[in-house]
């Protein structure tokens, strides 16, 4: 979808999240050409333009990988001669289905088909949700192609009106045509169609007043008279002329039920309906129960053309409960608006709907077809035969199956993905809608957002089960609701009196669909439920077969659970919505289902055969089953831990231990650190690591040294045998030794010497590439692109960090991501690029925000007022450190994580600013951290610091020896950072050039240890 903000769906109408503008760019960019490929020149050009970065070849690389992983079996993304090809079909993309209908519609406007094209351009007009792409307009390629679109829209909402003129809808069309004349007072084609509506409906002196207007505008602006077409139509309002439209008929009365509360969200699949009714004549809805399949295929049904000739008819089936009584329920419904009986004995009841509904143009709706979906079926097909203008729109839990039949897949309403965005959610819309009627004065603010969203996401955005949480605001808040939905089945029991038995309560819907299975379809749903994250149908097939459901008919039972929408399928991998589950699991628990061994002895093996992929060429491929199947290994380990039975659960352990390093210790891990207290010695050993790890983050520590909890966990990885470096560095294992030269250049580097550890950095490299792991690649690289940094070699250090962030984006490891971009932004930064450099801390903090990552957004924000600072714009930096400071306080980030970068950039702002005094004061907390931590870095940059203040205090002697200190704790002195060298050049300028040197080099030349405690002791001491 191009048509507003760039989205994708699956197959089945599933939403795919694309995260990130860029990516968003690129899927973007492929859509306009289906089914083409699209060279790599073409794409770097049209996504960066002028700005291509240094290594753009690498960087295409990365998104293309990235989008590939999102995209998973929605489309496949090939190489292949001529650029990279997109494997969608241009009816596949809104844009393109939108040129049809246009154009389709523009034919029949010619032809004189006025209905047809009123119909077909309004379809076209629906697919639009907002500005031709809308979210990736910065993209050079854009502006061109949105431009060309909106001109399209522009055009057929012309033809659209035109059409509606033709019609006699003119006091419709007016209302459209005086906000389209207001965005283009030039347009000749907008006057003339007002100009015709006004005149048809009997102001003739405002018609003409629209012609002096815009031939006045004409003449003024651009020198020119009307066109003659325009004129035309001014001589025949001058004559009394002018073409009357044809007269519409009074409206039909409404055939359907009416509705008591508003319609919320479900645009696209409003459109999408409204095109395969204009185009097909067997359109079935199918969803879950409780997706609001009636309440969707009403809303449709009334904006399609037939509704306004009278020539919809609403047939509820929910109460027919044998087949033979369906042909007499859809008669029943069509007596009752036609005033005539039918006559028992003159014809049969087939005879008489056909009979009834033969008036040209007609829509019959068949609502809740599931439980009689035979007869439903033969009863369309046998209708759609006899009646060839007839079409027919059911709804029903699995499809009618028959030739013809166009799907319309239903399923939850969006459900936003943090609190931030809540507001724009179709699910939070529609439960704050049903929350205002039943308790007014409710509304979505800071108090109340973040339960909305916990209930949106644990209610499976299903409208039924919200409307029923909202209907608790009578007796209970948002935050008791939250807290009850574990027993959700008791919970949401108030539904309306006048609804349908089964939707006045959530267990009721539920139970309606269940008891329409047959037996092995309950059973593999119950054994389903057992599986938390989902099952693929090897996965099943290992762990859910017995006498009564033989492995062989898994497939065929599991297809027919999809038909029937008790299970969704997303590519390869089959799950339940979580409410379904929920009921599903009371009943395994109710059954002799025994399935816990073959559950755990499946995922075991599987992350034991997978684990050490980890560290391979395939490290992507292991890292996707991770992914894909972690809710179902974390809950094999905790069963695992609640029988006792420590020797599995150790085997776990130690089968996901790395993928969890190499994941950057996500912030669900912590959950699970509590299992380590029942776990035998080196499982312990494990967690133990983890949890010192997890202690002694921050945002400092990740910024100097984002791989030192790692590093931990490789020293863990090594065998026994090989537990000293030595030992490591002369492993036959490729993997083992280039892990331990990082580590002995990381042991060198703490101690001040990168030169020593130059070699083991090259070495580290080498051995990472040569094993394929993409992730000790980023944590080499990040020191590499620091040598170059330091020298102040910025093309190099640039290209380096833009290496590690493609690598981090193809890894999928957040951390690394954002410290990757982090550092390649610092590096635009100090080459002086500051708009490059502002651009990727933007996109880097959409990520987080997008993601709810908050504790990058540490180093993100700080990075940010440091381009600030060195643009001049002291005001913002210490603006944006105060916005930093009030997120500490809300706690929306813990205090540990960010206070020490945000007093020491602002001492930097300080020393910038030239206030001594208040430097002075900042200068122990801000330094104090860093000497605390005892990084090599972190402690060089506070002699730096320490540098800039003495400065201030007219001392550049001492400035000059605190740089050489920077030098001796590092191991090399800074050149890169623009700061420093213009600190440099100052106090050069004061001393001369021998004074300068012999006052560094009395710091360069101290001791390390003794440069570490004289700078603690300076700082200390104030």
């Amino acid at each position: 979808m191009v048509l507003g903000p760039v989205k994708a769906y699956s197959g089945d109408a599933e939403p795919v999240e694309i995260s990130g503008t860029r990516l968003r760019m690129l899927l973007a960019r492929l859509v306009m050409d289906p089914g083409r490929p699209v060279s790599a020149e073409t794409l770097i050009d049209d996504l960066w333009g002028e700005q291509a970065p240094a290594g753009a070849a690498s960087a295409l690389q990365g998104l293309v990988s990235r989008l590939r992983k999102v995209l998973r079996t929605a489309a496949t993304l090939d190489l292949v001669a001529g650029g990279y090809r997109l494997s969608v079909n241009a009816e596949d993309v809104d844009a393109c289905q939108f040129e049809e209908l246009a154009a389709r519609g523009r034919r029949d406007l010619a032809a004189g088909r006025h209905k047809e094209a009123a119909a077909t351009l309004g379809a076209a007009l629906g697919l639009w949700q907002g500005e031709a792409l809308a979210d990736v307009l910065e993209a050079p390629f854009a502006d061109h192609v949105a431009t060309r679109l909106n001109n399209l829209r522009a055009a057929a909402a012309e033809d659209r009106l035109d059409a509606e003129l033709h019609l006699g809808r003119h006091a419709e069309a007016l209302t459209d045509l005086e906000s389209s004349a207001a965005r283009n007072p030039l347009s000749e084609r907008l006057a003339g169609l007002r100009m015709r509506a006004l005149a048809a409906a009997g102001r003739q002196g405002d018609a003409l007043a629209v012609y002096e207007e815009i031939r006045g505008r004409l003449g003024d602006e651009l020198g020119v008279d009307p066109a003659p077409a325009l004129q035309e139509i001014h001589l025949a309002l001058l004559r009394g002329e002018m073409e009357r439209p044809m007269t519409r008929a009074e409206a039909a009365p409404s055939r359907l039920p009416a509705q008591l509360t508003s319609f919320v969200g479900r645009e696209a699949e409003l459109a999408r309906l409204a095109g395969l009714l204009s185009t097909g004549r067997l359109v079935t809805i199918v969803g879950p129960g409780g997706a609001g399949k009636t309440r969707l295929s009403l809303e449709a049904v009334a904006r399609d053309p037939a509704y306004r000739l009278g020539r919809v008819w609403f047939v509820s089936l929910a109460g027919v409960s044998v087949p033979d009584q369906l042909a007499d329920a859809v008669l029943g419904a069509l007596k009752s608006s036609d005033g005539r009986l039918y006559e028992a004995g003159r014809s049969a009841p087939l005879d008489r709907v056909s009979e009834l509904l033969d008036v040209g143009d007609a829509v019959l709706l068949l609502d809740n077809c599931e439980h009689l979906v035979e007869a439903a079926a033969e009863l369309a097909d046998q209708l759609l035969v006899r009646l060839p203008q007839l079409r027919v729109l059911a709804t029903s839990r699995e499809p009618l199956a028959i030739t013809g039949e166009a799907l319309c897949h239903l399923g939850s309403l969006e459900v936003p993905r943090d609190s931030a965005e809540a507001a724009e959610a179709e699910a939070v819309r529609l439960f704050v809608d049903r929350a205002v009627s039943v308790r007014p004065g409710f509304a979505l603010e800071e108090s109340t957002v973040e339960a909305v969203v916990e209930i949106c996401w644990r209610l499976d955005g299903m409208p039924l089960a919200l409307e029923l949480a909202a209907a608790k605001l009578r007796s209970m808040s948002v935050d008791q609701i939250v807290r009850r939905l574990d027993d959700r089945f008791r919970l949401l029991t108030s539904g309306s009196r006048s609804a349908l038995p089964r939707q006045r309560t959530l267990l009721a819907m539920v139970e309606w669909s269940w008891d329409l299975l047959e037996e092995p379809e309950r059973a593999l749903s119950r054994r389903l439920a057992a599986f938390p994250g989902g099952a693929t149908l090897p996965a099943l097939e290992a762990v859910c077969p017995d006498a009564s459901l033989p492995a062989g008919d898994i497939v065929y039972v599991l297809g027919s659970l999809v038909e029937k929408s008790i299970v969704h399928q997303s590519g390869d991998r089959y799950r339940m919505l979580e409410t379904i589950r929920a009921y599903a699991s009371g009943r395994l628990a109710e059954s002799d289902d025994d399935i816990g061994g073959p559950f755990s002895g499946y995922f075991l093996a599987l992350a034991e055969e997978h684990e050490p992929l980890l560290r391979t060429r395939d490290q992507l491929a292991a890292i996707a089953v991770f992914d894909a199947e972690y809710d179902n290994l974390v809950h094999a380990l905790r069963q695992a831990v609640d029988v006792g039975d420590e020797a599995t659960a150790s085997r776990f352990v130690g089968a996901m231990f790395w993928y969890w390093g190499v994941s950057g210790m996500s912030t669900q891990f912590e959950t699970y650190l509590r299992y380590g207290g029942v776990l035998p010695g080196q499982a312990r050993a494990a967690f133990g690591v983890v949890r010192a790890s997890m202690d002694a983050d921050s945002a400092g520590a990740r910024e100097f040294h984002p791989a030192r909890p790692l590093m931990r966990m490789a020293q863990l990885a090594f065998p026994a045998e090989e537990s000293s470096l030595e030992e490591a560095l002369a492993s036959p294992d490729p993997w083992v030794r280039a892990g331990a030269h990082w580590a002995e250049d990381f042991l060198l580097t703490e101690q001040g010497d990168l030169s020593s550890g130059a070699s083991s950095r090259e070495a580290a490299l080498r051995g990472f590439e040569e094993v394929g792991d993409r992730w000790g690649l980023v944590i080499s690289l990040l020191p590499l692109g620091r040598d170059h940094s330091l020298r102040g070699e910025y093309g190099q250090a640039i290209a380096t960090f833009e290496r590690a962030v493609a690598l981090s984006s193809e890894l999928g490891a957040e951390d690394y991501l954002y410290l990757s971009r982090a550092r390649l932004a610092r590096e635009r930064r100090r080459s002086g690029d500051l708009d490059g450099a502002l651009r990727d801390i933007q996109a880097a903090h959409r990520r987080a925000r997008e993601r709810g990552h908050r504790r990058m957004e540490v180093n993100i924000l700080v990075g940010l007022a440091n381009v600030h600072r060195l643009s001049g714009d002291l005001v913002r930096a210490d603006q944006i450190l105060d916005d930093l400071e009030a997120l500490v306080q809300r706690r929306a980030i813990p205090e540990e994580l960010a206070g020490d970068l945000i007093v020491s950039t602002r001492l930097e702002n300080r020393l910038m600013e030239g206030d001594a005094v208040q430097a002075r004061k900042l200068m122990p907390d801000a330094v104090g951290s860093l000497i605390t931590q005892g990084y090599s870095a972190g402690l060089a940059w506070a002699a730096e610091l320490l540098a800039g203040l003495r400065a201030l205090e007219d001392d550049p002697s001492g400035a000059a020896t605190a740089l050489g200190m920077s030098q001796v704790i590092r191991g090399e002195f800074d050149h890169g950072e623009p700061e420093l060298r213009a600190l440099v050049e100052r106090l050069t300028a004061r001393l001369g050039e021998d004074g300068y040197a012999q006052a560094y080099h009395l710091g360069a030349e101290t001791p390390r240890k003794d440069a570490i405690d004289r700078l603690a002791g300076h700082v200390l001491a104030g």
